[in-house]
Order: C-alpha cells, then sequence, then structure tokens
C-alpha cells in the first residue's frame, strides 16, 4: 500500500516578508476567565531545517583579490585523434589520412612515429610508420603487407611509439605541453532582516529556538536568526546551482553579460561526466561508470552524495550479492541475529574504486531538490560523484603550482576588505545608531565563486540525456 498523499508535509513559506504582529501577544482580554492551557516551548516539528554541509565536508575555502579566477590544468600526455578520413592510397602498403577532430590546428604526430590505426565502423586495424606529415594531412606506409585499412574509412588514430633506420638523423620537430585554461567569477550575495523599533520592545509568549542554538521570547531574535541561517545556505546552494548569465538573456540585461557563475551543476554538466539514467542500479551499471573513470583520472577514492531514492538502490544492489539476502537473515551487516537491529544499509563499497555513499540533505529537502519531477526533460539530479583528495593545478594569479581541493570556494578578500562572510547592522534600534531610521536592519553580504577542479573526475547523476 504505497504512502497516502494527504495529509503531506507542509510547503507553505514559513517567512513573511514583514514582522507580523501575530507573532506577538496581542489577547489582553482580562474578562475571560479561563486561562488556557499553552505550551510555551515551540515544537521543532521538521528538525535540522538547513540544507547546508556539503561544500563543508569535500572542499576548502581561500581568499582571491580579482573579478577573474583562472587556472589551468594538465592536458593528456598521449596522443590520439579519432575522426581521421583515410584517402589517396599508394598501392596497397602506403595510405594518406586527413585529421578533422573538433579544435585540430595542426597533427601532433611526426615523422617516424609509428601509428595504430583502426577503422571505426568495423574494428580492423593495421599498425603503420608516418612518412610525411603537412598540416593536417598524415601519410603513412603499413607494417602489413596486405592492410586491412583501405580509402574513405574513419578511423581512430594514436601513437604508440616511433622508429628509425640504422645511422639516421633524429626526431624532426618536437610537442609542446598542452594546458587547459579554465575561469570563473564571484557573485556577490546578499540578504537583510529589519524589525522595527517597537516590535523589538514587545515580548511573545511562545518560547522560540532556531538551529544555531537562539532562544528566548522575542521573536525578532528568531527571524534574524532563521534569516542568517537562510543566507548560509544560500552560499553553498549558490555555488551549486549558479550558471552563467548568456548574452542574450533577461538576466545578461540585468547584471550585465558578465553576470551568473559556474556552479558545480552546470561545470560538470558542460565537461565532466554525466549519468543520464536516473540511478544506476546494477553492478553492470555502475562498471559503465567505473569504464569512464577509468579513461578520466583514476581517483582512487570517491564520495557519492546521492538523495534517499538512490541511497536505498545502491543498499538493494549490494544486498543481492549476497547468497542469503533473499532469505533476508544477513542482509546488510552479515553477523546479524535476533537480539540485534538489522542493518539494512551500506555505507560504501568497492568495484575498482573506493565508493564511499552519504545522504545528501539538499537533494532530498522538499523545499529545495527534493520532490522534483523526474521526467527526462528535468534533468532531475539524483546523485554526484566527487573525488577525494585535492590535485595540483597552476594557479595563474599566484604565479605558480599550487595544490587544490578539487572543490573548493574563493571569496573576495584583500588587506582592507574581506568579503567572505559580512554582516552589519544599521538603524537606531537593538543597539545600532548610525542612521534616525527607527528600526534594526541586519545585513548579510558575500562574494564568493567555486572551483571545480578536474570536472572529468566528477560524475553527476540525473534524469535524461
Amino acid at each position: 500500500m504505497a504512502i497516502l498523499s494527504t495529509p503531506g508535509f507542509n510547503l507553505q513559506p514559513s517567512a513573511e516578508q514583514v514582522p507580523l504582529s501575530t507573532n506577538y501577544i496581542t489577547n489582553f482580554d482580562f474578562l475571560n476567565q479561563y486561562l488556557p492551557d499553552t505550551y510555551e516551548k515551540e515544537f521543532e516539528r521538521y528538525g535540522n531545517r538547513t540544507v547546508s554541509s556539503f561544500l563543508r565536508m569535500v572542499g576548502a575555502e581561500m581568499p582571491s583579490n580579482s573579478d577573474k579566477i583562472i587556472w589551468a590544468e594538465q592536458g593528456r600526455l598521449h596522443t590520439k585523434y579519432t575522426s581521421c578520413l583515410t584517402s589517396g592510397a599508394v598501392g596497397t602498403t602506403t595510405i594518406i589520412f586527413t585529421i578533422s577532430d573538433p579544435g585540430a590546428t595542426t597533427a601532433a604526430i611526426r615523422v617516424g612515429q609509428t601509428l595504430l590505426i583502426q577503422d571505426n565502423a568495423t574494428g580492423v586495424s593495421n599498425k603503420a610508420i608516418v612518412t610525411v606529415v603537412s598540416g593536417l594531412v598524415v601519410t603513412i606506409a603499413f607494417y602489413e603487407a596486405t592492410p586491412s585499412i583501405v580509402n574513405a574509412m574513419t578511423c581512430t588514430v594514436f601513437v604508440y611509439g616511433s622508429e628509425f633506420k640504422k645511422g639516421t638523423n633524429g626526431m624532426v620537430g618536437s610537442l609542446e605541453a598542452e594546458d587547459e585554461i579554465f575561469t570563473n567569477k564571484p557573485i556577490i550575495i546578499k540578504d537583510k532582516y529589519a524589525v522595527n523599533g517597537s516590535d523589538m520592545a514587545q515580548i511573545g509568549w511562545v518560547e522560540v529556538t532556531t538551529e544555531n542554538g537562539a532562544s528566548g521570547y522575542l521573536w525578532y531574535l528568531k527571524s534574524e536568526h532563521e534569516t542568517r541561517l537562510r543566507f548560509e545556505d544560500y552560499l553553498e546552494t549558490a555555488m551549486i546551482e549558479a550558471v552563467p548569465a548568456q548574452a542574450a538573456s533577461g538576466a545578461a540585461a540585468v547584471l550585465g553579460t558578465a553576470g551568473g557563475s559556474e556552479g558545480i551543476f552546470y561545470v560538470i554538466n558542460s565537461r565532466g561526466n554525466v549519468w543520464g539514467g536516473g540511478n544506476p542500479t546494477t553492478l553492470a551499471d555502475w562498471d559503465t561508470v567505473i569504464s569512464r573513470l577509468d579513461k578520466q583520472g583514476a581517483i582512487e577514492e570517491n564520495v557519492l552524495f546521492v538523495n534517499r531514492d538512490f541511497g536505498f538502490d545502491i543498499d538493494d544492489m549490494l544486498a543481492a550479492q549476497n547468497s542469503y539476502g533473499a532469505g533476508g537473515t544477513s542482509y546488510g551487516l552479515f553477523d546479524n541475529d535476533k537480539d540485534m537491529a538489522l542493518n539494512l544499509g551500506f555505507t560504501g563499497f568497492r568495484r575498482g574504486y573506493d565508493f564511499y555513499k552519504t545522504d545528501w540533505k539538499y537533494l532530498n529537502d522538499p523545499t529545495m531538490r527534493g520532490g522534483m519531477s523526474t521526467a527526462a526533460a528535468s534533468k532531475a539530479v539524483t546523485g554526484l560523484l566527487v573525488p577525494a583528495g585535492s590535485t595540483n593545478v597552476y594557479d595563474q594569479i599566484m604565479g605558480k603550482n599550487a595544490k587544490r581541493p578539487f572543490l573548493h570556494v574563493r571569496y573576495r578578500a584583500s588587506e582592507a576588505e574581506d568579503r567572505k562572510y559580512k554582516t552589519w547592522i544599521t538603524g537606531s534600534a537593538g543597539g545600532a545608531n548610525n542612521s534616525d531610521l527607527d528600526a534594526m536592519e541586519v545585513n548579510f553580504l558575500s562574494e564568493r565563486a567555486v572551483c571545480t577542479l578536474g570536472a572529468n573526475n566528477f560524475v553527476l547523476f540525473r534524469y535524461g540525456a
């Protein structure tokens, strides 16, 4: 039997844009002789409502003093082309191919190097040596007397070595290391809480508490602390969800062409690995993911941040590997007995690499990404694989190599101004005396960007190709 849709969780906003007098005592009817029995303590029915902590677990924060953050990431070490069209056979042992891979302007192949060349359609292959290179056109001589590679084939080619005759000159030409340059820019995040002086002097009958431990009978304290907690959540979720403003977009008209930033999801969708089938639920599915990781950085340890359904799918997949799983006697902890609670979950597994699993509250919270449509067009995210550890990159601002976590936040700061997390009070109430406004305004500001290094080592799990 399915869980009923009603009564369900409440998605009505808990905050209003103005302080409400209904939050304070307004019933002073002393003609009523009956005293109500009230619970003074506010009941925390939603538990801990904050969704941040992801970046604190996997990353770091460090200052930056520029509008642009630039870093370089290593390119591949070896040379391979996947779109080479053969033509102009000379007899049966020599052939020409033209490189048409996107972005290729000149062949990183030299005379004397040895190649493996494979037809993309049939899979037949031959070995050959390079005899002439002119721009993107390469002439090769096969080692085989009757090669399988012929005219009008689209082939994959990679260099595996070189060979020269005795008494010949050395290799002609050299190759330069190629880096990929990536940039990002910080965005300014703001919030504010305001309460007038009269309401600050009003006491409520409900003792309120917040997740950071604030308590008391003054309602504005609760509202101010909730604004602070909400702002701290936005500091993280903005780094996850941010996208750059496209040139012809409405956001660009408001913020300028430099508006927006490259958040984690945007970067991984653009140049990372994406599993577009929802949740991988079988070992065969995970083998596909692992095969892709083999072709990337091959980081030994990885952390899976998943929603609840994805977590259950992993648990069920791992439990199915146990021969006694069908009987339910050794699911999870394999030494369960009748006197102990049955563990129906796993914290991780190893298959080629180590994968550690943890629930990501942001993907479960119904006021954020939790409960979003899972239609293919929704591109709904169900999990994120994050490599553990750090990597070496060349920091263009520092002018040297630096060790950085794969995920880290850069905030604007200098000797004169630190914009990591600014808060200040204006008005003439609550201790402030810098304005004639009969209110207290608490302002929040941060300017920051997230750097996703080595996006090819991340995997985003979502619905939709």
